[in-house]
């Protein structure tokens, strides 16, 4: 029997607005397996995004359980989950979230600064990655010398270099054009088919979420159907 690898159940995030109560996640279920590459879908405000950020460890759920391998998320505070997150994800954004100051080498380095690395170790790393990607030629220019498609390039390989067991990707294509946008969603196809890495991708492209190996559709915090 195939085990999940993230197992989602009653999921609900509640917070104050004024004196407004807003529920972005309802009582969310949902099984992740292994190495499968997932699209969430849905309409403004039905909740990927706090679903995304949840499951990333950048936020907690205000009820219900989130099992993503052996660690429980619900269970931890604020400084085990920056723990656990630094070990474990790697986030892609769809606005690169690149520092102009840094090289993209420097950019893709980063992450491993707060791991202790020799830093001939950090080097080995990073050129890996950079390679995987396609940009070992490009690793002294800083982002304003490269592409949207290069820098997304960029920022998937700051997400690869520490080794995270799951990658989440917020829009990773919406700043793109359409070539652009398929170099990247080959390179994710890739990560899931043939790393066997999971990944979880919040993307309102239709083409986008046909890569994945399977869709997910929100609505109003829940989960409306899995194709």
């Amino acid at each position: 029997m195939k085990h999940s690898y993230i197992e989602a159940l009653g999921l609900t995030k509640e917070y104050l607005k004024g004196e407004q109560c807003i529920t972005p996640l309802a009582g969310l279920s949902m099984e992740v397996f292994p190495a499968e590459f997932i699209a969430l879908m849905g309409p403004s405000g039905s909740g990927k995004t706090t679903l995304l950020n949840i499951i990333a460890g950048v936020d907690s759920p205000s009820s219900g359980s989130l099992r993503i391998g052996d660690s429980h998320l619900d269970q931890m505070n604020r400084d085990q989950l920056t723990s656990w997150r630094s070990r474990n994800i790697g986030y892609i954004f769809q606005l690169y979230h690149l520092l102009p100051v840094l090289s993209a080498y420097e950019n893709v380095e980063l992450p491993l600064l707060i791991h202790s690395m020799k830093k001939k170790e950090r080097r080995a790393r990073v050129e890996a990655v950079m390679e995987q990607v396609g940009l070992v030629d490009r690793m002294n220019h800083r982002p304003n010398e490269l592409s949207g498609g290069q820098e997304q390039r960029v920022a998937i390989a700051r997400a690869l270099v520490t080794d995270p067991s799951l990658i989440v990707a917020d829009e990773p294509t919406g700043d793109l054009d359409r070539q652009s946008a398929d170099e990247i969603l080959d390179l994710l196809q890739s990560l899931s088919e043939v790393q066997k890495r999971t990944i979880v991708m919040v993307t309102h492209d239709p083409k986008a979420a046909a890569r994945a190996s399977r869709l997910l559709e929100l609505e109003k915090g829940k989960l409306l159907q899995s194709k």
